[in-house]
Formats: C-alpha cells, sequence, structure tokens
C-alpha cells in the first residue's frame, strides 16, 4: 500500500498547476494533503470525483484557511473530522479515518510564527492530539499519522539549526514534544530508514531557499511499533514541485 501526504498550499492553486496529471502518475492507495485553504463547495468537481477513488475534506469555519483531505481506494470503515474538543476542532486541521488495517490521520498542525497566542494554540493541539491518538494506542490499535507538523526535529532535519534556535518552528519547547511522540512509541518512518542530512519538505518561497536547498524537514509519517514490521519505503518526493512543500510517503504492507 502507497500513501503519500503533501502541504499544497492551496488546493484550487495546485489544481491550476496540474496537479489531476501528478495525482494520476503516482498510482497511490492514499493520498492526503493539507492546507486546501477552501470549503468543500468551491473544491472543483474533478478533483472530488477521482474515478476509483473516495473523496473527504475537513474545512476551517474561517473561509480560505487550513482544511485538509483525503483521496482512498478503500473505502474507511469510519471518517471523523469532529473529535469533541474545542482545541482540535474549528479549523478544519484533523481527519482519522479508520481502515481494516490501520487508523490513519492526517493533520495540519498549527504553525506558531504569528504570535504568542498561536504559539500556546499551536502547543495546546499537539498535546491534545497526543492524548487522543495515544488512548488508540493503549487499546493496541495501529496507528498512522500523517501531515504538517509545523516543527523540524533534529539539526540534522534543517539546513540552519543554529541561526533558527530561536524561531517557531525550532524552538526547543515545539522539538520537546517530537520528543515525546517518540518516547510515546510513535516511528518516524523517514528516520527509521534514512539517517542522512540534506532532506527536508518545505523551503521558503521568498528567499528562493528551494534552489539552494536550504529547507526544513516539518513533514512527516508516524507508525505506532505495531506497525514497524510492515513498513518497506519511507522516502521524500523533493523534485515534485507545485508548492513550497514538497509530497512524501510510505509504502506499508
Amino acid at each position: 500500500m502507497k500513501i503519500l501526504s503533501w502541504n499544497v498550499n492551496g488546493i484550487r492553486a495546485i489544481h491550476k498547476k496540474g496537479f489531476l496529471g501528478w495525482f494520476r502518475k503516482q498510482k497511490a492507495d492514499i493520498i492526503c494533503i493539507q492546507e486546501t485553504k477552501a470549503q468543500t463547495d468551491v473544491i472543483p468537481e474533478e478533483l472530488k470525483n477521482i474515478p476509483g477513488y473516495h473523496f473527504f475534506h475537513s474545512q476551517a469555519n474561517k473561509k480560505g484557511y487550513s482544511g485538509v483531505a483525503v483521496w482512498t481506494r478503500e473505502e474507511p470503515k469510519q471518517v471523523v473530522n469532529e473529535f469533541n474538543n474545542k482545541h482540535l476542532d474549528g479549523e478544519g486541521r484533523i481527519l482519522r479515518l479508520d481502515f481494516t488495517k490501520f487508523i490513519l490521520f492526517n493533520v495540519y498542525f498549527p504553525n506558531g510564527g504569528a504570535s504568542d497566542i498561536r504559539l500556546k494554540y499551536k502547543l495546546k493541539f499537539y498535546d491534545e492530539f497526543l492524548k487522543y491518538v495515544d488512548k488508540l494506542k493503549d487499546q493496541k490499535k495501529k496507528i498512522i499519522f500523517t501531515g504538517d507538523v509545523n516543527t523540524a526535529h533534529q539539526e540534522i532535519d534543517l539546513a540552519r539549526p543554529k541561526e533558527n534556535e530561536k524561531n517557531t518552528g525550532f524552538l526547543p519547547i515545539e522539538r520537546a514534544w517530537l520528543d515525546k511522540v517518540v518516547k510515546h512509541g510513535y516511528l518516524d518512518t523517514f528516520r527509521l530508514l534514512n539517517n542522512r542530512p540534506n532532506n527536508y519538505t518545505w523551503w521558503d518561497y521568498k528567499t528562493r531557499a528551494r534552489e539552494r536547498n536550504v529547507g526544513w524537514r516539518i513533514d512527516y509519517f508516524f507508525i505506532t511499533k505495531n506497525l514497524k514490521s510492515k513498513l518497506k519505503k519511507a522516502f521524500i518526493k523533493d523534485k515534485d514541485v507545485g508548492s513550497d512543500h514538497c509530497p512524501h510517503g510510505i509504502e506499508i504492507l
């Protein structure tokens, strides 16, 4: 099973850049995207009705903001986009899809850069999400969660760690949450199979950082340990353009 994830920085924008052609070439079983920046009713019909796929979208209350979507060949047993949690709901940041073999979360984690208030919201969202998935993990569920986490974990995960130690996205308090994720038994699939530097998923548009590969790895696939033996590949598709992020994925039995 091939699962891809991509922060597209606007579903309508990426559609104009040939997203549908890219989608068909992937031959993926599941494709998750973040930051759709659209209400469901304005998403082009040809994207909502791709032959062979079921489509699900979670929209933010605010128009043109946030949002996550999933296309899947296999129809899920259950889809959840409201979690009865004021910190997780309202901004269209999570889709939970329950399949026979695992539970998949597609998440667009908040960015903490706008203000101290947003940083606090990001950290609270982090904590509430981890509490939620931990309850499932404690029930021995097999869990995959993917998306834009908006934080680089270790120095290897960004080109200029020293210069960014006081910037959101690499603050000690943000990185500590990723330490906790690992401590709680979730595996960073890419680092499980690849310990090399210079592998990034996001580059700043304004400074044309992608041309120089001055990037950050802030997009992840995490799995529970009971899926480790099923993981076959974890990869970053940094040649695929159209957003300030690039797609990344896993192959799992």
